[in-house]
């Protein structure tokens, strides 16, 4: 993952592609920041899963700002949360279709035997380890609710 974003950095340094250089600027210093924190708690480094959850963070928080932006009428500071999250999703698995998530959540509750709302944290678990970055645990925390109720 680290290799993937620093080979697309230099190649948009070289076509000079300011946006790009920004946004995977951003996300170096992100991946950088989380293996300083993983250093402290006694890893080497983030595993690819922990930078997987670190760039679907980053793409919510830039939706989340772009719809600001949007709604306080400012549509060139809109545009350019817009082009970062094109950028960062780049660089993420293909999101899971809600059919498939379902399937996926059926599959978990299956294996871990869940029976109930005490198990969810089980089920949740289960969805992190198989599916980082592939599916919005917002979405599925709220679809594993239901199914367990």
């Amino acid at each position: 993952m680290r290799e993937t974003i620093n080979a697309a950095l230099k190649e948009a340094t070289k076509a000079r592609d300011a946006r790009r250089v920004s946004t995977l600027r951003l996300v170096s210093a992100a991946f950088k920041d989380r293996d300083i924190a993983a250093r402290t708690a006694g890893a080497e480094l983030a595993t690819d899963a922990e930078l997987l959850e670190l760039l679907a963070k980053m793409i919510k928080q830039r939706e989340e700002s772009e719809k600001i932006y949007a709604e306080a009428g400012r549509a060139e500071l809109a545009e350019q949360e817009s082009s970062e999250v094109a950028i960062i999703r780049e660089f993420l698995p293909r999101q899971l279709s809600d059919a498939d998530m379902a399937e996926a959540i059926d599959k978990a509750i299956a294996e871990t035997g869940a029976s109930g709302m005490r198990d969810m944290g089980k089920v949740m678990g289960a969805l992190k380890g198989r599916y980082a970055g592939q599916m919005d645990f917002g979405k599925a925390s709220a679809a594993v609710k239901a199914k367990l109720s």
